[in-house]
């Protein structure tokens, strides 16, 4: 009894694995980044990512400490690395043509903010990227200290102070061209807290 059981459950998951292949290599499923989520998709991408930030993040306090300096390096870091998919402070107004392509859409901060995320969580983030969406590790760009800088910035931004809220206003999500020297409030501004290491 027991051994049938066993084997109708092996049966099954060789059946519906043969099914899925199937749909795989006759092009069912689509891969386009145009035909939206599968049934199931967004339940099983956002059950791993929760799963994986409540066993994996940091539960450190961050090591960068909350200073006008350390968030304006935050937001000139957001700005030439993140803006271009993520948005300025104008929020979905600010969309680039890459966000409005990207699948799923990567939120525009600026209205879908991560300030209740602990920072451990944003950090895991940028360090590691996230599976089956468009966002990147950056452990190979950004130092450990930047990294903080980014989810210290991403927390606060709700609330920043006067000095840090006018460098939030000046970020585009257009880069310079390669080579070219750095405008204000352009996209392409390099900002690195006191102390931390280039990008």
């Amino acid at each position: 009894m027991v051994k049938t059981f066993f084997l109708g459950v092996l049966v099954t998951i060789l059946g519906a694995a043969a099914c899925i292949y199937v749909l795989l290599a006759r092009g069912v499923i689509p891969a386009g980044a145009d035909s939206g989520p599968l049934p199931l998709e967004r339940w099983a991408a956002r059950l791993s990512l929760r799963a994986t930030l409540a066993t994996d993040s940091p539960k450190i306090p961050n090591p960068v400490p909350l200073t006008d300096a350390n968030l304006i390096a935050g937001i000139q870091l957001f700005g030439r690395h993140c803006a271009i998919c993520h948005g300025t402070a104008a929020g979905d107004a600010s969309a680039s043509p890459i966000a409005k392509g990207e699948y799923p859409r990567p939120p525009q901060l600026a209205t879908d903010g991560v300030e209740d995320d602990p920072m451990g969580w944003t950090y895991w983030k940028i360090d590691h990227g996230i599976r089956w969406t468009g966002m990147p590790s950056w452990k190979a760009t950004l130092s450990d200290q930047q990294m903080w800088t980014l989810a210290l910035f991403l927390k606060n931004m709700n609330k920043l102070s006067p000095a840090a809220a006018q460098a939030w206003q000046a970020v585009t999500n257009t880069p310079s061209p390669a080579g070219a020297p750095a405008a204000p409030g352009n996209s392409s501004i390099q900002g690195s807290p006191s102390g931390s290491s280039g990008s």
